[in-house]
C-alpha cells in the first residue's frame, strides 16, 4: 500500500510540474452555435448540451488535448417543426448518430492570446479535418475562448435528397464557439 501511495504521489507531482492539468468548462457561460442560410437569409441555431475535456497550458500549447461531444438532440433552431426536421435521417439522423465529436490533433500559438486548433470533426459518421484560430482572454480566474470556423454541410451528409440543393439551404455553415473555462494557466 505504501508503494502504491508513493507512485500516486509521484504521478501527481509530475503532472503538476509539467503543467498538465484538466480545465473545467463552465457550461452555463459557454455555447456552441451555428449560422446557416436558407434562401439567402441567415438562420441561427445552437446546441444546448455538450461536454468538453480540455488539457491546455498556453505556454505548452503543442501538448494540448481538446475533445468535445455534442448532443445532436439538443439542437435549437427556428420552431419546433424545424427542430423535428433536423433530427430526421436526411439531416442529423439523431436516432443513429446522437452525438457529434471533435478531437484535436494540433494546437499552436499564433499570436498574443491566439491559438490555432486543428482536429477531426465527426458528424453523422463522417469525419473531416477542421481548424480554427481562437482568441483567449483571461479575467478573475476565468478564461474565455472564442472562435469560429466554416464547414460544408454536404461533406457531413447534412441535408440529403432534395435538401442537397444549395440554392435552398447554403452548403456553408459557420460554427461559433464561446467557452468559459477555469484552471487555465496565465497567458
Amino acid at each position: 500500500m505504501k508503494l502504491l501511495n508513493t507512485v500516486l504521489l509521484a504521478i501527481t507531482l509530475f503532472a503538476l510540474h509539467s503543467g498538465a492539468s484538466a480545465q473545467q468548462l463552465i457550461a452555463d457561460q459557454s455555447s456552441i452555435s451555428f449560422t446557416s442560410k436558407q434562401m439567402g437569409v441567415p438562420v441561427d441555431g445552437r446546441f444546448g448540451k455538450f461536454e468538453a475535456q480540455i488539457s491546455f497550458n498556453p505556454k505548452e500549447a503543442a501538448a494540448a488535448k481538446i475533445s468535445f461531444e455534442v448532443d445532436i438532440g439538443s439542437a435549437v433552431i427556428g420552431d419546433a417543426e424545424t427542430v423535428r426536421e433536423l433530427r430526421k435521417p436526411v439531416w442529423f439522423d439523431f436516432a443513429k448518430f446522437p452525438k457529434a465529436s471533435f478531437q484535436s490533433t494540433t494546437v499552436k500559438a499564433v499570436g498574443a492570446g491566439k491559438f490555432e486548433v486543428a482536429g477531426t470533426l465527426t458528424i453523422k459518421g463522417s469525419a473531416k479535418p477542421v481548424s480554427t484560430t481562437v482568441q483567449l482572454t483571461q479575467q478573475a480566474g476565468r478564461t474565455l475562448v472564442k472562435g469560429s470556423f466554416p464547414l460544408k454541410r454536404l461533406d457531413f451528409k447534412l441535408g440529403e435528397g432534395d435538401w442537397k440543393d444549395v440554392s435552398i439551404v447554403a452548403d456553408e455553415v459557420v460554427v461559433k464557439l464561446k467557452l468559459s473555462l477555469t484552471g487555465v494557466a496565465p497567458l
